[in-house]
This record gives structure tokens, C-alpha cells and sequence, in this order.
């Protein structure tokens, strides 16, 4: 199922939205998100699957009535969410964030809002809520519905305390050849714009773990780590690099650049850097 508008336009009009009008969302809208929630749980390949539940009533293929999900007044009016399931032995959270962030995006393209939560919510309200298996755990939820006009002044103050607004430059993030290097915009015409898209992009506490040293016409991601980030036992910060892979990939095709990923030996870590993986061009 295909973005009905530019997915370069969609990643930069996510905003993460804690405040919601308890709206219904049209069934037209709500069956295209389920049915493309089931495309991604049918093409990912980790041992993880996608579920919308809602307040109005359990529709995640279990029974019974669905019970308040709490979210510790952080999101508010929400009665809706995507939530994100992962097996306890899944090391997969780069690919469980490409596909999590794929569905933000859709429900973007289909006028609806939502909210990256890893924290800052209870997991035991969500798992009353679907059938969890012994060996699985929530990993992400996301509200999904109609913003409502006016944010309250505690959203207002999140933002402010993230710097949600705030993304670092091109020279912190993106570099060439060398991580002491940085990357001018000139040196990278065609990948301008999937840079780009990787720099706006959402993350945890908004840390933008991200980093991309392009290697002629390989660009190397990796993490720079902040203590604090596992969850039981889920890596948010790969999580993170999942949300960039999906923003450079799909800019990047838009855009009709053709690559794909690889993942390499013998990169070099300096800084205290974490190889992920690579994008070739071809």
C-alpha cells in the first residue's frame, strides 16, 4: 500500500501530538491503517507484530472489554493506539523502528497524529488490553487520532524541556570520510534531502543518536550512545536508528535513488562510536 502524498512531505509534517479530541476516527481511515498494519506485520522479518487497540472496544483479534490505557497524563484525549509487540529474545529493535515509524508515517498520510512513547506508559493497562504471549512484552505504543486545535500548557512545557523543536546540524551529525570531518551539504547533491530527513527525525528524549560518515558512495550509520536508554532489556536508541534507516530509505526511493543496505566488517568505531549498518548506492 503506497503514501498517498510525498513521504518527504509527510516526515516533515509528524509532529509528535500529546493532545487529543476524543473523535472516533472515520471507519473509511481506520480500516487503510489496519490493513497497512497488516501488511507491515506480514513483511517484517523479526519476531514482532503491530495491533491497534482502542477504548471504544478491543479490536486486536482478542476478546473481552477493553480497559483504560494509561499514559500518566502524558498523552491526553487519546483513545486509540498502535502498539508495538517484540519477543523478549528479539535483538531486532533497528528493524522493529523502521517498521513502527513506516506506520507513523501512514497514519500521517491518512490526517492522523501521533506520539512515539517508550516510557511513559503502563504497560500492565496495555497488556490487559490484547492477548501477550509468555515470551513477548510492549515495546512502543503510539496514540493515533485527531489533534485537538489548542496544546496544554504541559505539552508546551515537554516540548520545551526536549527541545522538540531543536535538531542539531548537519556539522554534529553527517561527515565525511573520518568522524572528525564534518559533511558539507555541496559534497552530497543527490542525498541532500535523505540527510535531511534523517536529521529532523523523531527520537527518544530527542537525542538524535544518529551519525553518517559517507564513504564515497557508502553512507555508514551509527549510534552515539546516552546511558540510561535500555528499557527492559529494548534498545531505544537502535529503535532511534530504525526511525532514521526508514526516513533516508523511502526519501531516498522517492527521490529515485537506488540502494541497499549492508551491513559491513571492520568499520572503523572511533569516538566511541556504534556501527549499525550501511547504505550502498547503485
Amino acid at each position: 500500500m503506497k503514501f498517498e502524498k510525498s513521504v518527504i512531505e509527510l516526515i516533515k509534517m509528524r509532529k509528535s501530538s500529546r493532545t487529543f479530541d476524543n473523535i472516533e476516527i472515520e471507519s473509511k481511515t481506520l480500516q487503510k491503517l489496519k490493513d497497512y498494519i497488516a501488511e507491515i506485520n506480514q513483511e517484517t522479518q523479526i519476531k514482532a507484530r503491530f495491533i491497534f487497540v482502542s477504548n471504544r472496544g478491543i479490536d486486536s483479534g482478542d476478546s473481552g472489554t477493553a480497559k483504560k490505557m494509561g499514559t500518566y497524563g502524558v498523552i491526553s484525549g487519546a483513545d486509540s493506539f498502535i502498539i508495538g509487540i517484540i519477543d523478549k529474545s528479539e535483538n531486532g529493535a533497528l528493524e522493529f523502528g523502521y517498521s513502527f515509524e513506516k506506520i507513523v508515517l501512514f497514519a500521517t498520510d491518512l490526517g492522523l497524529q501521533t506520539c512515539w512513547l517508550g516510557g511513559t506508559f503502563n504497560r500492565s493497562d496495555f497488556a490487559q488490553n490484547m492477548s501477550l504471549h509468555e515470551d513477548e512484552y510492549i515495546a512502543i505504543v503510539s496514540p493515533v487520532g485527531i489533534k485537538r486545535g489548542k496544546a496544554r500548557v504541559f505539552e508546551s512545557a515537554m516540548r520545551n524541556v526536549f527541545g522538540a523543536k531543536k535538531r542539531k546540524p548537519w556539522n554534529e551529525l553527517f561527515f565525511e570520510g573520518y568522524s572528525s570531518l564534518p559533511l558539507k551539504e555541496s559534497r552530497v547533491t543527490d542525498y541532500a534531502i535523505p540527510l535531511e530527513m534523517v536529521r529532523i527525525g523523531p527520537s527518544a528524549a530527542n537525542k538524535q543518536p544518529w551519525r553518517i560518515i559517507k564513504d564515497n558512495n557508502i553512507f555508514h550509520f551509527y549510534i552515539t550512545r546516552t546511558k540510561g536508554f535500555k528499557m527492559m532489556g529494548y534498545d531505544m536508541q537502535k529503535n532511534d536508528l530504525g526511525i532514521a534507516k526508514c526516513h533516508f530509505e523511502l526519501s531516498a526511493n522517492e527521490l529515485g535513488l537506488k540502494g541497499e543496505w549492508q551491513e559491513m566488517k571492520d568499520i572503523n568505531t572511533s569516538n566511541g562510536w556504534e556501527y549499525v549498518c550501511s547504505w550502498v548506492s547503485i
